[in-house]
């Protein structure tokens, strides 16, 4: 496989981050919360050279979850082309192993509609109720313990 993962900064998610999750709107909208904290990190997909999938793991504790090293997954999303062909998961896992190595015990994740069968099948579950973002669409709370 030509595929390789690593840390990139917050700004580089931007080119896979817009065309995928804010497709219309101003680059601006790619800037998240959180994103340049010292203990967020941000990794990318490339196959060969070119950047096409990434992912964004911040430290967050979520309500509903008990645990008390939790970190957020956010911003996961891979290129329109590259879809289907197991770059998520391969993306996922790796940020799963760095957070173990770190002794972190769940990660969770506001999984759009369309995404929460990936994450199913990635095994994490469903907590609280779905809920709404503004133009965004539906979404569910999903955790995995680590």
């Amino acid at each position: 496989m030509n595929y390789s993962i690593k840390k990139i900064t917050a700004q580089e998610t931007y080119i896979v981050r817009h065309p995928v999750l804010r497709q219309g709107k101003p680059i601006e909208s790619c800037a998240f919360e959180g994103d340049n904290l010292e203990t967020t990190f941000h990794l990318g997909i490339f196959h060969k050279d070119k950047l096409v999938g990434i992912s964004t793991f911040l430290l967050s504790k979520h309500p509903l979850l008990s645990e008390e090293l939790q970190y957020q997954l956010r911003g996961m999303a891979v290129l329109n082309e590259y879809q289907n062909l197991g770059l998520g998961k391969l993306i996922l896992n790796h940020g799963e192993n760095l957070l173990k190595k770190q002794n972190i015990q769940i990660v969770w994740c506001n999984a759009r509609e369309k995404a929460a069968n990936f994450y199913k099948k990635n095994g994490y579950k469903n907590i609280g109720i779905p809920f709404e973002i503004k133009d965004i669409g539906k979404h569910f709370v999903m955790y995995k313990s680590l």
